[in-house]
């Protein structure tokens, strides 16, 4: 489908589970677009949790083909963040989605880009959650990032490691860093992926708050 966000119109593969408590919103790594397979099957795995999932891409057609010249829109945080955070205000009034809480989940630079969107709209972004993440270009919008946030990083990773713990500290709000063990930075060790699909899905579950339907209201991870 296409969502319109900040003066532009947006692709996006939305799915809606029967019975949706909450909706997560995936802004992709440098380079990458809602095709990832990485985030494809993470976003399966929070669909059979009874998440919504919507996989967007933040730049237009033209703007890709350009990116791909350049490589420059790619690590325009605040580009991305101000179209996540267009996309965050939407979303409460689409279709089957209206009314769910919403999670960013991020990528490697898609990741600064959603806490910086999560810094700019602190009462509509209760969650994030963080995959091989750059959090440290979003800079001093960490300071005011109040969303519990999960930064998950391969034990493989070392330097995309120690800029998470750096970043950890500075944010505002309840963070954890958590390490998968003998995963690089695209988690294409066997399990690896499994074990980010598993705590994403684990920790939307218990830090989303009940839609405006309430329909959140005691359901599990499993």
């Amino acid at each position: 489908m296409i969502i319109p966000a900040t003066g532009v119109e947006l692709a996006a593969d939305v799915r809606v589970p029967d019975g949706a408590v909450g909706v997560v919103l995936f802004a992709h790594g440098s380079g990458s677009s809602r095709r990832s397979p990485r985030n494809r099957y993470v976003a399966e795995v929070l669909n059979r949790h009874g998440l919504a999932t919507v996989l967007v891409d933040l730049l237009t057609p033209t703007e890709d083909d350009l990116d791909a010249v350049t490589a420059e829109l790619r690590f325009d945080i605040g580009l991305l963040a101000g179209r996540l955070g267009g996309l965050v205000e939407r979303l409460p009034v689409t279709g089957a989605l209206a009314g769910l809480p919403i999670g960013l989940f991020g990528a490697s630079t898609g990741a600064a880009a959603a806490l910086v969107a999560a810094a700019a709209h602190p009462a509509g972004i209760p969650a994030v959650v963080s995959r091989g993440g750059r959090p440290d270009l979003a800079g001093p919008a960490l300071a005011r990032v109040r969303a519990a946030t999960l930064l998950l990083v391969g034990g493989l990773d070392e330097e995309v490691l120690a800029l998470n713990e750096q970043a950890r500290r500075q944010l505002a709000g309840p963070a954890e860093l958590r390490v998968v063990p003998g995963a690089s930075h695209l988690f294409e060790e066997p399990g690896t992926l499994d074990e980010v699909a598993r705590q994403t899905a684990t920790w939307f579950t218990e830090h989303l708050p009940a839609g405006a339907s309430g329909r959140f209201g005691g359901r599990g991870d499993g």
